[in-house]
């Protein structure tokens, strides 16, 4: 993990074709559920996720491909974006 990381735990729902999307996930103790996915995107070895939490604040996930490690890379408060 980097300075510009954070690491999370997340739970995931697995569609029908076996694709993870976050559902929720864990800051510490703090618990939060994904009420919108606003984007998806992939790179060559991690799926991105930009979601919506029900604290109203922006996060984008990354999860690595090979790994299946999650973490943080951008959170962004109400009204700051």
């Amino acid at each position: 993990m980097n300075a510009a990381t954070v690491e999370v735990r997340v739970d995931c729902y697995a569609g029908y074709r076996g694709e993870e999307t976050p559902r929720r996930f864990f800051l510490g103790e703090r618990r939060i559920e994904v009420v919108e996915i606003l984007d998806r995107w992939l790179a060559p070895d991690h799926r991105y996720f930009k979601v919506r939490g029900d604290d109203g604040d922006l996060y984008i996930l990354r999860h690595a491909s090979d790994s299946g490690h999650w973490d943080l890379i951008l959170y962004s408060a109400r009204g700051l974006s």
